[in-house]
């Protein structure tokens, strides 16, 4: 399949319930693990400023994620994403150097259609969108020279099923592939890495640009070709679509913070816990990647700034063991872990900058008041295909982030979640309301 045609054909046609034990497998602990983080993620600021904008500029009769308001349907992707990605604690792919999924569940939610499919054609889409929104990011990163947020390439992904939703023709589908991409927020990532703020990962506005590219396709809006689909040179990325599945290639996050700072933070928990007390540590040296060094802030002030803070991570699992929502929320400010944050130092690697982004590395010492120096192992983010996260992790992950928001419901949801396919997907929807 080398061929935009071929792409859009396979959309258009795909039987969604044809998925095997493993698609079904992996496509449900994408779906527990994004409605964990948007449920973890409906009392941070960013979520209030999504509820109350979408609201207002985008009315309409839709029911929000975890919200009691409705919108229009672009207002729902708008706001699904922008909620998930307020706690980054999504599921992402290394090769794209960002999130698919984030998108792909708030534009599925936003049209009325998704209320007339099966809980398994649900999970089918669910597939289509992340196998077309990785490989539309695996192709843009190589074709562009600049790094693009999430939205400036899952906005096809989201594009893509929103179509397949409402039943486009394959010239309709096509037009709204290019609306997308087009469209799609090419924003700079590195920008609110160095300068954290609310813009975040930009699926806010992919999922938004996906779902009105596909209102304005049946529409008749007219739309350019999708170079990321149709560039000769970005074939390869497309050729097996249908055989590889990069659904099964993302990774999880065990905490809610920045990809780039969980090699770090690994790294310092390798180290046995009686030789990195925080009480007799001097200074934290860490060496990792060009990107993670990036992640600077010390004391941050908001959970954005504490999200993109390399020293604020490795700070708080020293301090705790763990990075839990608290940290990036309510306890920012912490004198102590303020104080640890400053003894972190960030050096680079060429080694590890060799490796990124398919892999990404860390190595921790920990230089001690009486003079030793405590060396850790070079250590991953666990969570990747080949150090996954278990389904029990998984589980626990959105029990900790759903539980204190939803109470009895997050039982409710896994339950149902881990039977979807074989459910009507109501079953589902009717649970995804006000928490």
């Amino acid at each position: 399949m080398s061929t935009s045609r071929d792409v859009i054909h396979w959309i258009l046609t795909s039987p969604l319930y044809r998925l095997d034990d493993a698609q079904c497998h992996h496509a449900k602990r994408c779906l527990i693990d994004l409605i964990g983080v948007a449920a973890g993620a409906t009392d941070t600021a960013l979520a209030e400023h999504a509820r109350r904008y979408v609201r207002v500029q985008h009315a309409g009769d839709r029911p929000l994620l975890f919200a009691s308001s409705t919108a229009s349907a672009t207002g729902v992707a708008l706001h699904g994403a922008w909620l998930i990605d307020a706690l980054d604690a999504h599921d992402g792919q290394v090769l794209t150097k960002g999130h698919a999924g984030v998108a792909i569940l708030p534009g599925l939610l936003a049209l009325p259609e998704i209320e007339q499919v099966s809980g398994r054609d649900f999970l089918g889409l669910l597939v289509m969108g992340y196998e077309i929104a990785t490989r539309a990011g695996i192709a843009l990163h190589a074709s562009s020279p600049d790094y693009h947020t999430s939205g400036a390439w899952n906005a096809l992904g989201v594009a893509a099923v929103t179509a397949r939703l409402k039943g486009l023709a394959p010239a309709q589908l096509e037009h709204a592939l290019g609306i997308a991409e087009f469209y799609g927020p090419r924003s700079q990532m590195m920008r609110c890495i160095d300068h954290p703020t609310m813009l975040k990962d930009g699926s806010g506005w992919g999922a938004q640009a996906g779902v009105a590219a596909t209102l304005l396709a049946d529409d008749g809006f007219t739309g350019a070709p999708a170079v990321t689909l149709c560039d000769e040179q970005q074939a390869a990325v497309w050729g097996d679509l249908g055989r590889r599945d990069y659904l099964s290639e993302q990774y999880f996050k065990a905490y809610p913070v920045c990809r780039w700072a969980q090699p770090a933070v690994e790294a310092v928990l390798a180290i046995p816990a009686a030789e990195r007390q925080v009480e007799n540590i001097e200074r934290i040296e860490i060496t990792t990647f060009h990107e993670a060094r990036r992640l600077h802030t010390i004391a941050p002030t908001t959970t954005e700034q504490a999200q993109y803070s390399l020293p604020w991570s490795v700070a708080c699992a020293l301090d705790r063991g763990t990075i839990d929502v608290a940290a990036i929320s309510r306890d920012l400010g912490d004198d102590d872990l303020v104080a640890l944050s400053r003894r972190v130092t960030i050096t680079e690697c060429d080694d590890y900058n060799a490796h990124f982004p398919a892999e990404r590395w860390a190595s921790a010492t920990l230089h001690l008041r009486d003079g030793r120096r405590i060396q850790s192992p070079a250590m991953e983010a666990r969570g990747n295909p080949h150090n996954p996260l278990s389904d029990d992790e998984i589980a626990a992950k959105f029990q900790a982030l759903a539980s204190p928001v939803l109470g009895a419901r997050a039982n409710e949801i896994e339950e149902v979640v881990g039977t979807l396919e074989t459910r009507p997907i109501g079953d589902l929807l009717r649970l995804l309301g006000q928490p």
